[in-house]
Parts: structure tokens; C-alpha cells; sequence
């Protein structure tokens, strides 16, 4: 199926999802975020249209570019995401939110509650996504994926073979990710339903980019809704990374005549994502995006407070009039693409 077919599948899907109110909402998003750019302060409450909930902060990959993976941001225990704060949560924002993604940093399935988390937002009219490296999809995982109501889950399959996808998934197995996509198949079809919308997701690098024709061979062969291509965020890329991906269309960074290595395109003074979306952490933390890994730049937390305290707070009007007067002043603006 074409592409453009599959991203209008996933879009009227989605429809169902929206109403007055949230539309609204969306509509002063982009007015306050048009001003903003524009240098003309907003006092409209407007809220985020989407927000991404750490499910759990803690995985069982070690991936070498993820800070879990990597253990950089290492946590005292590992925790899993508060049922009755995020139903909590839920109440407050469903009026306006359109879509919650059940993943920041960590294996979404590593919460054994998961599925409740998806169903209770699905009940509350919300389109619900997730992402994972695909080691726990079991036939049981899947079948209560799909009751669930879950729209989209992104499994990231690496390498067509296991030699090369495990030399990112460090200590995955190709062969599990591949059996739990086609448990997820088999469960839609078994229950004879259109959800969720299955994206098989490569992380394009040099240690696999030779393999991107046969990724597409085992993706259409897995039957699965679409196959992307993605570019990779990396640390250290200035002086040049092992994993940067010589073909040029999938790499993030561009060589100068200095000698270093640069992010493609220019970053401008703005964030359409700062004003659309929000991400909160395993521990409440309301944080600016999904670039704020070791959360130091929360806006609240929201034990303490209601969402809308956080996210209208002094700190965030902060951040924002910084990342328009100065994005580059933050560190973790300088690697993001988004603008």
C-alpha cells in the first residue's frame, strides 16, 4: 500500500478522537505559538494536545545511544508510572488532549499494567500510542493489546539479521521482536479488528544501513501497516559518531569544511513542540519534551499540583521566552531537529 494511503489510514482512525472542544483548543495552540514566534507574549490558557507518560524507567536492552540503555541517568530503584496519578491526570486533561503516548525512556511493557493504562485512556476518548523493542510481545501480551483499544504501537526491528540487529538491540533477539509482531497480527485478525496500527520502525545507522532493502522484504512479508526509516539522534557526533550513516538522506548531521560535524538545517528561535506537547517522567515531573532526559528543566511536578499549575508555572513561561530568544542556550535544543 502506498505510503500516503497508510498515513490516511492511521489519520481517519484517529477522527474519531476529536471534538469541539479539542479542536479549539488546537486552533489557540497554533495562534499563541504564531504570536510567541512572532515576539507577542500570550495569556490565553491553552493546553498541549498530546502528552508522552514514562510507563517505566527502566528497559532490558542496552542500547549504546539511550541514556537508559546506557544507565547515564541511572535511577535508585526502578519505578513504574502511578495508576491512580495518571487517571487523575487523565480527568483533568481529556476535555482537550487528543493523544497520549505510553513511552519516553524505558520498555513500555516492562509495566505489567500497561493495558489498563491504554484502556482507561481509550475510554476517555483519546487516541493512545506506544513504542517497543518488541521482546515481550507474547500471544497472551497481544491479544489484551488489541482488547485494550491500543491505535498505534511502533516495534523497532534494527537488522534483517540477528548479527546486525543486535549490534544496536544490544542483548535483544530479532527472532522475538519478529514472533511478537506477527502474535499482534494474528491477534487483530483473530479478534477481527482494525487496531492497533502496526509500524515496524529501523533506526537507520552505519552498522545496518546496508540491510534497508531487506528490511522491506521483511516487513511486507510480517504484513505489517507501514515501515519507517528513521534518522538517529547521536551523542558525541561533532568530531563524527561509529554509528552515523554514510548515506546522506539518513543522517542528522552534515561535515563542514572545519572538519566537524554539524545538525543539518537551521534551528530557529521556536518549538512547535514545547507549546503542543508535554512529557511527564515516571515521577510526575511535568518536562518541556522528549529532549529533557535527565529532567532539568521540569515545570512542576504533579504530585504536588495540577497539571495546569505546572505547565502555566513560572518555569515554563521561563523556558519558552528562553527557547525564543536563545534556543541554542540549552544544551539539549542543540541535537533536535524540530522546530
Amino acid at each position: 500500500m502506498p505510503l500516503i494511503f497508510k498515513n490516511i489510514q492511521i489519520i481517519l482512525k484517529s477522527l474519531r478522537y476529536f471534538s469541539l472542544l479539542k479542536i479549539s483548543n488546537f486552533l489557540r495552540l497554533i495562534f499563541s505559538y504564531v504570536l510567541s514566534a512572532a515576539g507577542i507574549k500570550t495569556t490565553k490558557i491553552v493546553l498541549p494536545t498530546f502528552i508522552s507518560i514514562e510507563i517505566t524507567n527502566y528497559c532490558n536492552l542496552h542500547c549504546p545511544e539511550c541514556t537508559v540503555g546506557k544507565s547515564e541517568y541511572s535511577t535508585d530503584k526502578k519505578r513504574n508510572f502511578n495508576f491512580v496519578l495518571f487517571k487523575n491526570l487523565i480527568e483533568q486533561l481529556k476535555p482537550t488532549l487528543t493523544h497520549i503516548i505510553f513511552y519516553f525512556q524505558g520498555e513500555p511493557f516492562l509495566n505489567n499494567r500497561l493495558t489498563e493504562f491504554v484502556e482507561f485512556a481509550h475510554k476517555s476518548n483519546i487516541f493512545t500510542s506506544t513504542s517497543t523493542n518488541g521482546q515481550y510481545l507474547t500471544k497472551k501480551i497481544a491479544n489484551e493489546i488489541v482488547i485494550s483499544g491500543l491505535d498505534k504501537i511502533i516495534v523497532s526491528v534494527d537488522g534483517a539479521t540477528q548479527e546486525v540487529y543486535e549490534k544496536y538491540r544490544v542483548g535483544g533477539s530479532l527472532n522475538k521482536a519478529i514472533e511478537g509482531i506477527n502474535e499482534l497480527v494474528n491477534a487483530k485478525k483473530e479478534q477481527k479488528s482494525s487496531t492497533p496500527f502496526i509500524e515496524v520502525q529501523f533506526l537507520v545507522l552505519k552498522t545496518n544501513e546496508h540491510q534497508m532493502s531487506d528490511m522491506k522484504r521483511l516487513s511486507k512479508s510480517l504484513h505489517v501497516n507501514k515501515l519507517t526509516f528513521k534518522t538517529a539522534q547521536l551523542y558525541d557526533f561533532e568530531k563524527g559518531n561509529d554509528l552515523m550513516p554514510v548515506t546522506k538522506k539518513y543522517s542528522r548531521y552534515k561535515k563542514r569544511n572545519d572538519g566537524k560535524f554539524y545538525l543539518k538545517g537551521n534551528q530557529l528561535n521556536r518549538c512547535w513542540r514545547m507549546y503542543s506537547g508535554a512529557v511527564i517522567n515516571v515521577n510526575g515531573e511535568v518536562l518541556p519534551c522528549c529532549f529533557d532526559k535527565g529532567s532539568d528543566y521540569s515545570f512542576g511536578n504533579i504530585n504536588e499540583k495540577l497539571f495546569t499549575d505546572c505547565w502555566h508555572s513560572k518555569k515554563a513561561s521561563d523556558f519558552r521566552d528562553g527557547i525564543l530568544q536563545n534556543r541554542k542556550q540549552y544544551e539539549m535544543c542543540r541535537n533536535c531537529t524540530s522546530n
